[in-house]
């Protein structure tokens, strides 16, 4: 083959890959998105009952480290940790919903203005990339 045709053959290659690649779907990005409370609720405290939807990925009990899946973690008045690294264990405020959970009841929220903000994170409790997170306040007044 004379030095011509085969520039020609090799750079045929990546656009024949190219457009195969073009014809697969990619997946959808992954969304969390809090439901209840809702954005501005007043809640009859000090009980506070969080849940959760989710799009574009599968949730898995963290033990069973399945790639392609993730879990919630919940923020509640903390500043979400979202650095290249796990979220952190053991911090007050942050709730991991390692079992695949949907649904979250706190106990004792004080009366005032609060945040949940709610994060995917893949077996290792790093976030997901693109970034899956909500954020809702609401208002917690004494019963």
């Amino acid at each position: 083959m004379n030095r011509s045709r085969l520039v020609v053959a090799a750079l045929a290659f990546p656009v024949a890959a190219l457009s195969v690649a073009a014809c697969r779907k990619a997946p959808p990005q992954a969304t969390v998105t809090i439901t209840s409370p809702s954005a501005g609720d007043t809640i009859r405290g000090p009980a506070v009952h969080v849940t959760l939807a989710v799009t574009g990925v599968e949730l898995a009990p963290v033990a069973e480290q399945r790639s392609g899946t993730a879990h919630h973690h919940l923020f509640l008045d903390v500043d979400a940790i979202i650095a290249n690294g796990p979220i952190p264990l053991g911090v007050p405020g942050i709730v991991h919903l390692g079992q695949a959970q949907t649904e979250f009841h706190w106990d004792s929220v004080a009366p005032g203005r609060h945040r949940i903000i709610a994060v995917l994170a893949d077996p290792g409790h790093v976030p997901l990339t693109p970034l899956a997170v909500d954020t809702v306040t609401f208002v917690v007044v004494a019963p």
